[in-house]
């Protein structure tokens, strides 16, 4: 339990609030990668499990492949995606960016700087 306490946090606050909101960095990087493998065309986080085994492993293994810099004025985010054959990469990767940025801000209120993508494979099997 002592290790989840160790975790880096970014606070939140809210004027006329009752208290304050702490958000983990790895919670950010775990809506990134979410909101990544949602994009159509990205085959996975490089490293990543599918999102069918999330119930399975665990919400820790969703931020593999994410690197996240949190400070108080922004977020940086760092993606290693792999991608499915056949498809623009620098369409998707757009997407992909854009996707990350509005998740990240709708639901954690942060300030997203830039969202930087590395296409680190593509997957060449067909039926994906």
């Amino acid at each position: 339990m002592a290790e989840a306490e160790n975790r880096n946090t970014h606070k939140v606050y809210e004027k006329d609030k009752i208290g304050e909101v702490q958000i983990a960095d790895e919670v950010v990087a775990i809506i990134a990668g979410l909101a990544a493998t949602e994009v159509k065309g990205v085959d996975s986080m490089a490293g990543n499990i599918t999102n069918e085994l999330v119930g399975k492993l665990g919400m820790k293994n969703l931020s593999k492949g994410v690197k996240v810099d949190v400070t108080e004025e922004h977020v940086s985010v760092d993606l290693s995606l792999n991608m499915k054959y056949g498809y623009n990469i620098p369409a998707v990767s757009e997407k992909v960016q854009d996707k990350v940025k509005s998740a990240i801000e709708n639901m954690t209120g942060l300030n997203v700087l830039d969202v930087n993508i590395k296409i680190a494979g593509v997957n060449m099997e067909e039926g994906h």
